[in-house]
């Protein structure tokens, strides 16, 4: 199956959205504190979730959820060229990437299950989850 030409209006910014929910935090724990936090709760938000925030958007895209304008074109809806009939390893890997685990995990992982390492290998080439490593755009949030 493939995914239709994406329409420009149709993408979206992993910059923008964390901007978003940055603010978002903001205002949830100021609320809590019964004052203004300022810009020091949008940075905690960039401290705690960024890398969490990105790596998410990162599996949308390669899912084929959500077209993210900073990864690569060609690797939106790449997972479904990766899907076997009830392929449960490909499950585990995609938990297990949001749960934020590095290549050399799944490396040891595979070692110690006694599972296919190559296939492992070929999934986690495909999800590129170092390109989801972005750098914070903070002029974004100072222009907010």
């Amino acid at each position: 199956m493939t995914h239709a030409r994406i329409n420009p209006s149709d993408t979206m910014s992993v910059y923008r959205a964390a901007v978003i929910e940055a603010m978002r935090h903001k205002w949830i724990e100021s609320q809590k504190c019964g004052y203004d936090l300022g810009e020091a709760a949008i940075w905690e938000w960039f401290d705690l979730h960024w890398l969490d925030f990105c790596r998410h958007r990162n599996v949308e895209h390669v899912s084929g959820l959500n077209y993210w304008q900073e990864f690569l074109p060609e690797r939106f809806g790449r997972i479904e060229k990766l899907l076997v009939e009830g392929d449960l390893l490909l499950e585990l890997i995609i938990d297990r990437v949001l749960q934020g685990w590095e290549n050399l995990t799944f490396m040891c992982w595979a070692h110690e299950w006694g599972l296919p390492k190559d296939r492992i290998i070929n999934i986690l080439s495909q999800l590129d989850i170092n390109s989801a490593r972005l750098t914070p755009q903070y002029y974004l949030v100072e222009a907010c």
